[in-house]
């Protein structure tokens, strides 16, 4: 019987080469998603938010309300 000729063209993929290349994927895309997630920036807080907090402490209506509810 004569050898098929496809698969003396074709060697058998081994399973070590198999997630041999599943590994270099991963890291390829792994790098690529690194690489392209250093170039955003996270947007500047706005700078009413810290002029709000500086002013510190303030007794407003809702905080007389929770003092004069938790008295005993």
């Amino acid at each position: 019987m004569p050898k098929d000729s496809s698969s003396s063209i074709a060697p058998a993929l081994s399973r070590r080469t198999v997630f041999m290349g599943a590994g270099v994927a991963g890291a390829v895309g792994a790098i690529a998603a690194v690489a392209a997630g250093s170039k955003i920036q996270p947007a500047p807080a706005p700078a009413v938010e810290a002029a709000e907090t500086a002013d510190g402490y303030q007794l407003t209506e809702h905080v007389k309300q929770y003092y004069a509810t938790a008295r005993i």
